[in-house]
């Protein structure tokens, strides 16, 4: 699990969405080169290899130092570190309720009939 309430930076984002998007564990170039092509610029490999360390130490990613070059996994799914984000922000919210009644108030009726249907379908 990663660091409660941990933030990412926006180029720990992008490398997370890499991440995210890929069907297999990536190298550090593999990661800088698609950055590269996502991006105007071409980050350096020690910057890369530093945020992925970071990110290794926030929890974020798994590194596979078992062969050369090494290869990064994100731990958990995209969806779940967003579930973990509103997790850590309801949890520091004063007054709970209020937050989740503004939330509620302000998604469009698609979205308000989901979360309908998956409290519905909650055992209580």
């Amino acid at each position: 699990m990663n660091e409660e309430g941990a933030a990412l930076g926006e180029l720990e984002q992008a490398i997370m969405e890499l991440l995210w998007d890929s069907a297999q564990a990536l190298t550090a170039n593999e990661v800088r080169d698609t950055l590269a092509a996502r991006q105007d610029s071409e980050p350096a490999i020690t910057t890369v290899l530093t945020v992925l360390g970071r990110l290794n130490k926030k929890g974020f990613v798994t590194k596979d130092s078992s062969r050369r070059p090494h290869e990064f996994t994100a731990t958990t799914s995209r969806e779940e570190h967003t579930v973990q984000l509103l997790n850590d922000v309801l949890g520091s919210a004063v007054d709970k309720h209020a937050v989740l009644a503004r939330f509620i108030g302000g998604i469009d009726a698609t979205d308000a009939q989901q979360v309908q249907r998956l409290l519905q379908s909650r055992d209580i």
